[in-house]
């Protein structure tokens, strides 16, 4: 009855409104992902730009996530320098020369990535500072190429009124035509090449088979010639030929004095020549040399 004197409506009151904040509170750190149960380890990173990095962001090791952001401290002192303290799960070891990257995603959302080293160095203690790393992502990539773009913009133009412009050309219709024909002329030609293949081909490589089989029966025959005997003959028959050139370049026969007497060559020309005269005279004056008469000879 003593213990009932002192819940009072007021007392009992209270102490509904502090479980309800305490259970609030509970809420609104279990939805930002904080455990206040949870047993946790903190460390700390190191940043030039978080870019718009928030408390509650989760932190996550090989696409797990492993921990949130507890809090940001922005160093007013030495600006250009951005503390971010992270709780991660008491279990997680953090290997020495790992590093925490920030990467931007897609719809502009930043992530903490924590990027584990091998472990050969060791591993760090709770309140650690870890090297933070900005990464742009898909983002950054898109805004370098921003200006390529901006830039390409123009080109672009003149390439679509280059197309409008072919387009609209009168001679295209003609021009497809023609492809069209060339593309029937190709398909002909592509046909009779086939033909060819398979009917006119074997026969040419039938025949080429046959002369090259003769051209092996010719080698085989050339084999069997006694180029010795051969060389011999020719040699004989040139000779001979040299014997007869000294014979007609000598004196000492009747062909070689008609080819190499000077005098004898003079005494001809002088008898062709006189000859030659003589029957001129006879012809300018043949009563010189011929006499004849129908009535016979003249008495004088």
């Amino acid at each position: 009855m003593k213990i009932m004197k002192y819940f009072t409506k007021e007392v009992r009151i209270g102490l509904v409104g502090i479980v309800s904040l305490c259970v609030l509170i509970y809420g609104i750190n279990y939805l930002k992902g904080i455990h206040l149960f949870k047993p946790s380890i903190y460390f700390y990173v190191k940043y030039e730009n978080i870019n718009g990095l928030t408390k509650s962001s989760p932190v996550y090791a090989d696409g797990y996530q492993v921990g949130i952001v507890r809090d940001i401290f922005y160093d007013y002192k030495r600006p250009g320098n951005v503390t971010v303290e992270i709780d991660l799960d008491k279990e997680m070891q953090i290997p020495r020369g790992s590093y925490a990257d920030l990467e931007v995603a897609m719809l502009g959302d930043v992530k903490m990535n924590i990027i584990l080293s091998d472990g050969q160095l060791g591993v760090h203690t709770i309140g650690d500072t870890i090297p933070g790393k900005f990464n742009n992502g898909l983002m950054g990539s898109i805004n370098s190429l921003m200006p390529k773009i901006e830039s390409l913009i123009p080109k672009l133009d003149t390439i679509l009124t280059s197309i409008q412009a072919i387009t609209g050309n009168e001679e295209i219709p003609e021009i497809i035509t023609n492809v069209k024909y060339s593309t029937a002329n190709l398909q002909a030609l592509t046909s009779n090449l086939n033909r060819f293949a398979q009917n006119d081909l074997p026969l040419l490589t039938q025949k080429l088979s046959t002369i090259g089989d003769n051209f092996t029966e010719v080698s085989n025959n050339l084999k069997n010639i006694d180029y010795a005997a051969t060389v011999s003959k020719v040699d004989a028959t040139l000779n001979n030929v040299k014997m007869l050139t000294e014979k007609l370049n000598s004196k000492e026969n009747s062909l070689g004095l008609l080819l190499n007497d000077t005098q004898l060559y003079y005494n001809l020309n002088n008898t062709a020549e006189n000859a030659a005269n003589l029957l001129g005279d006879f012809k300018n004056s043949p009563k010189r040399y011929v006499h004849f008469s129908l009535f016979g000879k003249k008495d004088k």
